[in-house]
């Protein structure tokens, strides 16, 4: 069960910041094998003061409209499958809401499945075997 936290400056419209979640989950479905039910997401603005960047690292220039976006994960992906979860969220965020490629930044967290699995995960791995049951997820 990825969990995905979202951060941006205050001020877009609530459409802004729907569709960058709706582009990261599409960008996971598509790309490292995230069931479609398995949506996760906190998505949260702040003050100017509260995002800090550095407006040309790596000579990258960075605007006010960067996004910052933390995906935590079961360890597992290949890099070739980060690979291609990167470039296609660059992609649908470009497409809508319109985000420049040089202001995403995303992070992965990979955490072990023991240390990565939610209470509910827990409590139907144990009635069911290995497998849990994401129905009641």
């Amino acid at each position: 069960m990825p969990l995905v936290r979202i951060s941006l400056m205050q001020g877009k419209p609530a459409s802004y910041r729907t569709a960058i979640g709706a582009a990261v989950h599409k960008a996971m479905v598509e790309t490292i094998n995230v069931p479609p039910l398995d949506h996760f997401q906190v998505i949260t603005e702040h003050p100017r003061s509260d995002i800090i960047y550095d407006p040309a690292y790596l000579d990258i220039k960075r605007t006010d409209d960067v996004v910052f976006i933390q995906i935590t994960l079961n360890a597992g992906r290949t890099t070739e499958m980060k690979r291609a979860l990167y470039k296609r969220l660059v992609e649908l965020l470009a497409a809508e809401p319109g985000i420049r490629p040089e202001d995403v930044v995303i992070n992965l967290v990979e955490v072990g499945k023991r240390t990565g699995r939610s209470a509910t995960e827990l409590r139907h791995t144990r009635n069911n075997g290995d497998k849990p049951d994401y129905m009641f997820g």
